[in-house]
């Protein structure tokens, strides 16, 4: 019974999909019913994660572990697919795309996700993985009547699992020389582990398998194509959830370098892999014309500020890279939900010269996508500044001081083409008139990620005691 009440949030969500599967078959209200059950399945989900966030448990023999940090994994899952839920509720009306698989699936993707943040074994890693990035493959192309969505799904598969091959294989060669598949038993030995080569491979192989989902340079050729291609919640899902999942699941496996017990032997990979995920995202993005596209370079530079944490192999980069991926969660969903409340049917008001005059027509949306901007930008007092500032302070006190140095020129860099927005909506006019349908559901989710990113600025601190008092 107790191995029940702790793994009750999966349970949540898998007994949501069974009845999300019965509600799509037999009713013909699913449409209108389907994404308010999502939104309660997630919220029911993420507010009794929140509750027993003290209870520290492990189930399964050991292959899976609720409470603490695991628990705020799960809280960024549910709480960023109920808004993604509700962005789409009109999203989906105004491209007449509507599919019932579309809720399922992404309750689906999210109990993936859940699998992976709570993984004491790096198959039940691997089953999350696969479960989450079939579901993703899917929505990429939900709306099949578009021939770029088609192309992102398709582009996304492919690479997804080429991706997972190296996954696979890194397994393969640490179960090969550690001679089990459990996490716990690999961060204890890890010491000794590091000494085979076969081992070091595999966990460089697993490392460069993740590097893909999380969208680190150069394993980011997908992002671009697959966020313009996808539908707009759709690829606001893929930078936050899946971005978050594929951090939980190398924070896991990687835990012994994070605690300080042994010498990271992975810091020269990561950091090279941040140096050059901040500069080419921050760079390239300034070129861009279609913010979706802008979006998804700075979600490769986001990528890199993360890495950094990763890179310092301490706690603080742990803690760091969690409150980063809270913060960037709810902002990054708020920009891609403006964007999708802005968007016309047939792609149209995609291109950033289509956002000049917004503050004359619509002062509030203007005004809230400003305080996305700022705050994706780095700007204080909003919350992604202080998950930058936490990740560099980690990278000074694992003496890789340098590292800070290149995150806050990069940061210098992606003000520039955060704020063009701010300034085209404030200070140009308007080329053509830009007409926005009301979208009451997706006003309500925009308000709510502004909400939380003013919190979690206002009060850091708090959040930070919260994540290092489990580590």
């Amino acid at each position: 019974m107790e191995t029940f009440y702790n793994i009750l949030p999966l349970e949540i969500v898998g007994a949501g999909i069974l009845i999300s599967l019965l509600i799509e078959m037999y009713s013909k209200k699913s449409e209108v019913v389907l994404p308010w059950i999502s939104i309660i399945i997630f919220l029911f989900s993420g507010i009794y994660s929140l509750t027993t966030i003290n209870s520290v448990t492990e189930t399964f023999g050991g292959m899976f572990t609720t409470g603490g940090n695991v628990n705020i994994f799960f809280i960024i899952f549910t709480f960023g697919a109920a808004l993604v839920s509700l962005l789409s509720v009109d999203y989906l009306k105004k491209y007449d795309a509507y599919f019932g698989e579309y809720y399922i699936l992404l309750q689906s993707s999210v109990l993936g996700m859940m699998l992976m943040a709570g993984a004491k074994d790096l198959f039940v890693i691997f089953l999350g993985l696969e479960l989450m990035s079939i579901c993703f493959y899917v929505l990429a192309g939900i709306n099949r009547k578009k021939l770029k969505a088609n192309e992102a799904a398709l582009k996304y598969f492919l690479l997804g699992a080429f991706a997972t091959g190296f996954t696979v294989y890194g397994i393969a060669l640490i179960y090969g020389s550690a001679q089990t598949t459990s996490i716990d038993f690999i961060t204890k030995n890890f010491s000794e582990l590091t000494r085979n080569i076969l081992f070091i491979t595999g966990m460089l192989l697993f490392l460069i398998g993740f590097s893909f989902k999380i969208a680190a340079f150069p394993f980011h050729m997908w992002v671009p194509d697959v966020y313009q291609g996808s539908g707009t919640t759709v690829a606001g899902l893929f930078s936050t959830g899946g971005k978050a999942a594929a951090f939980s699941a190398i924070l896991v496996t990687f835990f012994a370098v994070f605690s300080s017990s042994v010498a990271n032997t992975f810091e020269p990979y990561l950091a090279v892999i941040a140096v050059l995920s901040m500069l080419f995202g921050s760079i390239v993005a300034i070129a861009q014309d279609d913010i979706k596209r802008m979006l998804a370079y700075s979600s490769i530079a986001h990528a890199g500020y993360m890495t950094i944490g990763l890179a310092s192999g301490n706690y603080e980069g742990v803690a760091g890279i969690i409150f980063y991926l809270l913060a960037y969660t709810f902002m990054n969903l708020g920009a891609f939900g403006i964007v999708s409340i802005i968007e016309g049917k047939d792609e149209t008001n995609l291109s950033i010269k289509s956002y000049a005059g917004l503050a004359s027509r619509h002062p509030a949306l203007a005004a809230m996508l400003s305080i996305f901007m700022f705050s994706l930008a780095g700007i204080p007092p909003f919350a992604g500044f202080f998950g930058k500032y936490y990740v560099f302070i980690s990278a000074i006190e694992a003496h890789l001081t340098w590292l800070a140095i290149v995150g806050i020129v990069s940061s210098v860099i992606s003000v520039y083409f955060y704020l063009r927005i701010v300034v085209l909506m404030y200070f140009k006019d308007p080329e053509a008139e830009l007409s926005v349908q009301k979208q009451n559901t997706g006003l309500v989710a925009v308000i709510i990620s502004v909400l939380l990113v003013i919190v979690l600025g206002i009060a850091p601190g708090t959040i930070i005691n919260i994540i290092t008092s489990f580590l």
